[in-house]
Order: C-alpha cells, then sequence, then structure tokens
C-alpha cells in the first residue's frame, strides 16, 4: 500500500459529509412527494426529457473517458469496471426507448421499457462490483478498447436475446396512465418494481461503500461518487414509485438522476484539475532537472578544472590559497544548487539530512554524526532547503574555519518547537567579532535562512572548544 493509499480521519470526514448531503437530498425529494400531497412536481415536455438524456449521456461518457484514461495508466480493475458501466447507463440514456418503441410496434411499455431498464441494472451492477473489487487489485491487460468493447457486447447480446423473446415480454407499465402525478405501484409489473429496487440497493451500498474508500486515497473523483451513488439510489426509489423515464413527464426521479450526473461532472472537474497541477508539476520538476544537468556538466566541470589549475600554482604563491579556497566554495555552492534542482522535493527531512551529512563528511574528509527525530518534517520545500543550506555553511565553517576533524548534526523536538544543532570539535571563534559589523556573508546567510523558516539562529563558541549552531523554529 503506497502512501497515499491509507485511511485518513480528515479525508474521511469531508467524504462522509458529502455523502450524507446526497442521502438528505434524496431523503427530502421522496418524503415531500409520497407524503405531502401539496407538492406536485411534474412538467410534461418530451423534448426536455430529450434534453436531458443527451446531456446526461454526455457526461457519462466524459467521466468514463477520464475513467478510461486513469484504467490505461494503472491497469485498476476498478477504473476499468466503473468506466464500462458508465458507459452502459449512458447508452440506455441515448434515446434507446425511443428508438426500441419505434420497432416494438403497438406494444408499447415493453421492449421499450424492458432493454434500457436491464442496461440500468447491469450498469448498477458493475458500480457495485467497483467499489467492492479490491482497490490496487490490477488486469492483465490495460487497454482502453476493453472500457468500450465489453458494454457495446452487452449491449448486443441483451437486444438481441430481448428482441427474440419481444413478443412474450410482458407489459411494464401502462402508458396511458398518469405515471408522474400518482403512484403506480399498482399499476406496473412486480419484476419491474423488483429491477428498480434491486438497482436502488445497488447504489446505496456502492455509496456508503465509495464514502468509505475516500478516506484510503486522496481521489476526488472517488470523494464524489459516495453522494452521486446516493442520488442515484433514490432517483430508483422515485422510478419505483413515479415511472416517469418511460412518460412524457419530467418528475422527481429524473431530477435526482440528473443530480447524478451533476456530481459526477463535480468530480471529474477535480479529477481534470488535479491532472493538469500534477503535469505542471512534472513539467517545473523535468526544468528543474534539466537546469541542474547544465551545471553539473558544465560549471562544476569549469570550476574543477580552475582548481585543478590553481592546485599547479607554485607553492610559494601567495593567493594559492585563497584561490583553492574560492574554488572550494563554488564547488560546494554548485553542488548544492544541482542537488536542490534535482531532487523531487517529497523526500523526509531526517532522510535529507543524512544524505547531506555523508556528502560533507566524503568531501572535507571529516567524521559527520547524525541523530534524527524523522517524525520531524519541513512543513514546506524552501523551509527543508533552508534547513540544508544552513547545515552545509554550519560544517564548511567548522572545517575551513574551526579545522574540525568531528561534527554532529542533530535534529530534535524542544517542547513543541524543533530544533536543529550542528556541532564541531574545531578551534573556536571570536563570536562578538565575527558578528558584528565584520560579520561575514555566511553567518549573515544563515541567520537571514533561519528567520525565513520562521525560526532564529543561536552560535555558541569558546576558544579551543568548538562552535555550536542551534536552528529553532
Amino acid at each position: 500500500m503506497s502512501g497515499d493509499d491509507r485511511f485518513d480521519e480528515g479525508r474521511f470526514r469531508r467524504a462522509a459529509r458529502l455523502t450524507l448531503s446526497g442521502w438528505a437530498v434524496g431523503l427530502v425529494v421522496t418524503a415531500l412527494v409520497v407524503w405531502s400531497p401539496d407538492v406536485l412536481f411534474g412538467y410534461r415536455s418530451p423534448t426536455l426529457h430529450l434534453v436531458v438524456d443527451s446531456v446526461d449521456a454526455c457526461v457519462a461518457l466524459l467521466v468514463a473517458y477520464l475513467l478510461a484514461g486513469r484504467f490505461v495508466r494503472r491497469r485498476r480493475l476498478q477504473d476499468l469496471l466503473l468506466a464500462q458501466s458508465l458507459v452502459l447507463l449512458a447508452v440506455a440514456g441515448s434515446g434507446m426507448s425511443w428508438v426500441t418503441g419505434s420497432l416494438s410496434g403497438d406494444r408499447e411499455g415493453s421492449l421499450d421499457v424492458w432493454l434500457p431498464l436491464a442496461l440500468r441494472f447491469i450498469g448498477a451492477i458493475l458500480v457495485v462490483a467497483a467499489v467492492l473489487v479490491s482497490p490496487n487489485r490490477e488486469t492483465p491487460s490495460k487497454s482502453g478498447l476493453w472500457t468500450v468493447t465489453v458494454p457495446v457486447a452487452v449491449v448486443i447480446l441483451v437486444s438481441l436475446v430481448m428482441w427474440a423473446g419481444r413478443f412474450q415480454l410482458p407489459v411494464a407499465l401502462d402508458g396511458s396512465a398518469d405515471a408522474a402525478t400518482q403512484p403506480m405501484l399498482l399499476a406496473v409489473h412486480p419484476l419491474f418494481l423488483a429491477v428498480q429496487s434491486a438497482a436502488a440497493l445497488c447504489f446505496f451500498v456502492a455509496s456508503i461503500a465509495f464514502t468509505r474508500r475516500a478516506a484510503d486515497r486522496d481521489d476526488p473523483l472517488l470523494r464524489w461518487l459516495g453522494p452521486a451513488c446516493a442520488l442515484a439510489a433514490f432517483a430508483r426509489v422515485n422510478y419505483a414509485l413515479f415511472p416517469s423515464l418511460y412518460t412524457d413527464w419530467f418528475y422527481t426521479g429524473d431530477l435526482l438522476r440528473t443530480g447524478f450526473y451533476v456530481v459526477l461532472l463535480i468530480g471529474a472537474s477535480l479529477e481534470i484539475k488535479q491532472y493538469w497541477d500534477a503535469y505542471s508539476r512534472l513539467a517545473v520538476l523535468e526544468d528543474r532537472r534539466r537546469l541542474s544537468r547544465e551545471l553539473h556538466d558544465g560549471v562544476i566541470q569549469e570550476l574543477a578544472l580552475l582548481r585543478m589549475e590553481g592546485c599547479s600554482l607554485p607553492p610559494g604563491t601567495p593567493a594559492k590559497n585563497r584561490i583553492l579556497a574560492a574554488c572550494d566554495r563554488s564547488l560546494d555552492e554548485a553542488r548544492a544548487a544541482v542537488y536542490a534542482l534535482g531532487r523531487g522535493g517529497d523526500e523526509p527531512l531526517g532522510f535529507v539530512l543524512r544524505r547531506t551529512a555523508r556528502e560533507l563528511a566524503q568531501r572535507y574528509r571529516v567524521r559527520v554524526d547524525t541523530e534524527v527525530d524523522d517524525s520531524i518534517e519541513a512543513s514546506a520545500e524552501q523551509q527543508q532547503h533552508a534547513l540544508l543550506r544552513i547545515t552545509r555553511e554550519a560544517v564548511a565553517n567548522g572545517v575551513r574555519h574551526g579545522l574540525a576533524e568531528n561534527l554532529s548534526v542533530r535534529l530534535s523536538r524542544d517542547g513543541c518547537r524543533r530544533q536543529l544543532i550542528i556541532e564541531d570539535d574545531g578551534k573556536g571563534f571570536d563570536i562578538a567579532g565575527a558578528t558584528g559589523v565584520n560579520a561575514g556573508y555566511g553567518l549573515i546567510s544563515m541567520r537571514d535562512r533561519a528567520r525565513t523558516l520562521p525560526g532564529s539562529l543561536d552560535i555558541t563558541s569558546r576558544a579551543g572548544e568548538g562552535s555550536v549552531v542551534t536552528v529553532t523554529w
């Protein structure tokens, strides 16, 4: 299980609030139309039905396309089943009733009802199957064609079976009855009620399970599937009471079904936003790595050449030591820049400090011990960068100016605050002289970086006893 695939109570609370909102809306709408005789919502318009069906189908296909892309990238069975279910729901809602009604002749209320109902029921089964399978279960193939070929095969098979037995199909509901202004429990076939109830149960289960799964992964689309499935479940309950889906009336079931697709669209838009944010971060990271390679292959190589030339100067040359020291500082700065540009920015602070200590020990041929509390994290990439630069500067000063041979880097907690301590066994220095008006750029830089944490920097040193640099934030 990856770092993002673990239960998070905060994510669960956010997902639960959304799902409870979906349940509340469905319950209120259903209760009003069932128990309140004063509430009558019905609009007779075949055109509105066609427009809403088309919009719903387009949203379903859009989300199915996003899920197909996720399936190609991750090869997870959950994404495949969800995409296939949405393709089936889109096909069932894209004029299927009108087409089958034209083919079935005078047997209105039979094939034109049973075929879309069967496809929607299979879609509901696939939705609950998607949430019940293991979220990390993979498929052997990752071809995106599976998201289309299987639903098309199901549509063709179910259509052929029902067309062959169209004359044996019972009439699901009486099209002449007022299916939008009064409950139709006694006017529809019992099998119709059973299928709608089973589909509603599938969506209810999916709503609860998706909410629980949303706590395991930071997935915006998964988070919005909980309330969406709740609305879809109550839409099936309303269709069992008022089968307006198969009439010229636009009623509460149609309203809740459209709510299902609207919530899906919200989740899809967040999914798209997350994708583009990740794409932007990847582009920035690639550019940083390119700059890192350029620095490593260009500037660092030239500085190394300058140092080699400086080493070849005669031993008595006055500027030789200053040139070599300047080259060492420049190489250290360049390598730090290469490291900062090349890393991804998501490594733990303790891990990065240990690696930096090893690099500094190898570079200066000294011993650097580390004692790190791994529970301490940097709250931002800039904060981690500032702490690493302070560590590098403190170690470099201890080796170059204090002639230290043993150093230690400690990361610990002091009550509710955090501390980074760099200590060396060098010869020490005069703090008053080094931190006054004649303070070097290195000490000024460390103090400025400590303030940006925000925090403070404290330096203690005594002649012959080394130095201690403490950063508190």
